[in-house]
């Protein structure tokens, strides 16, 4: 199979994705394929959100509209054209997927198939109905990718290669299984943002859509706060405000209360505006329905900080900050040749 041939498959993935990315599903007869896929993948949408309460329809629908934009002809083009794809002798990658937001480990299923390798996909029992779907619906657009993609719920064996996310414990595990395989091995790591004070109404309601967009349950959702001393919260709260329904979800509002409970009894200082806590703690991951927030003295010495923990973290979130930085409220859009951990996948899967 040619690269402009699994290019245009993705592309036409997208399109078909595209119609079920706004509050109102809107059937598009120009998709390929749709008399056989439109209304199965719906009832797929259903089935997620019943197995997986964290999956709503609104997350999924955010989910699958951030793919629909990615997979068009101009970004896939400028994501492929520094490398040499091509010249490849074809590998079976195995993909151990995260399960914690919709369709995590898409990215890595993309750059296998797309670089011409066969993909070999376990995933996490809390996402499996989204991507076998869409795998068939591959296949069916693009007949050459039949018996390139498998799934298995079983031990992951006769791969060449793997790609592996879990956590910190499961990676260290990965580590040792996988020591004979050529491998790139993700674990925990969270997102922060750095603010001064200065920030507009805009770039802090852009900041709640990073805090809370999934609840809060992304490596790319911001978790911890760095603040200059004496900042004042009014604004910030301001900004998370027009999130206050997420309160209504069971189990958001379940871990809220547990949570507050929890810092009442044992004391702790926290701000809370009965859907969101903030507290002062040095940790980078903090629990659901709450942000952790540090104080900085100065800009060198949080550029130490943060480079010290430069392995803990998936992006920053500031405005003139660093170069390395994320936008406010675009750490949950990540462009195709914006990697997890900063580790390019795609080099990797070319070079086994």
């Amino acid at each position: 199979m040619q690269l402009q041939e699994r290019i245009n498959a993705f592309i036409k993935l997208g399109d078909f994705l595209r119609q079920f990315s706004n509050e109102v599903v809107q059937k598009d007869d120009i998709v390929e394929h749709n008399d056989i896929f439109f209304d199965g993948f719906k009832h797929q949408l259903k089935l997620a959100e019943e197995h997986n309460g964290w999956f709503t329809q609104e997350n999924m629908r955010f989910a699958l509209k951030s793919w629909s934009d990615a997979l068009t002809l101009e970004n896939l083009n400028t994501w492929l054209k520094p490398y040499q794809v091509e010249k490849l002798n074809p590998k079976t990658v195995a993909i151990i997927m995260a399960g914690n937001i919709p369709l995590v480990g898409f990215h890595d299923f993309l750059s296998v198939l797309i670089t011409g390798h066969h993909v070999l996909v376990k995933q996490s029992s809390n996402d499996k109905h989204l991507l076998p779907y869409l795998a068939k619906y591959l296949e069916f657009v693009e007949p050459q990718f039949k018996g390139k993609i498998n799934f298995t719920e079983g031990k992951v064996e006769n791969f060449d290669a793997v790609i592996a996310t879990g956590s910190n414990n499961t990676a260290r595990y990965f580590e040792y299984y996988f020591k004979d395989k050529p491998s790139i091995i993700r674990n925990n790591r969270n997102s922060v943002a750095v603010l001064t004070g200065d920030e507009s109404e805009a770039d802090l309601k852009n900041l709640s859509e990073d805090i809370f967009r999934y609840y809060g349950l992304g490596c790319r959702n911001v978790s911890k706060l760095y603040l200059p001393k004496n900042y004042n919260f009014d604004a910030f709260f301001e900004g998370m405000y027009h999130w206050h329904p997420i309160i209504n979800k069971a189990k958001y509002a379940n871990n809220y209360d547990y949570n507050k409970a929890v810092y009442l009894m044992s004391e702790f200082d926290m701000l809370e505006n009965g859907f969101f806590m903030i507290k002062e703690d040095e940790s980078l991951a903090s629990p659901i329905a709450t942000v952790f927030y540090e104080y900085y003295e100065n800009k060198t010495q949080l550029e130490e900080k943060l480079k010290a923990n430069k392995q803990q973290i998936q992006c920053i979130v500031s405005n003139g900050f660093t170069k390395s930085e994320i936008a406010f409220g675009a750490t949950q859009k990540p462009q195709l040749w914006e990697y997890a951990d900063d580790v390019d996948s795609v080099e990797f899967l070319l070079a086994i």
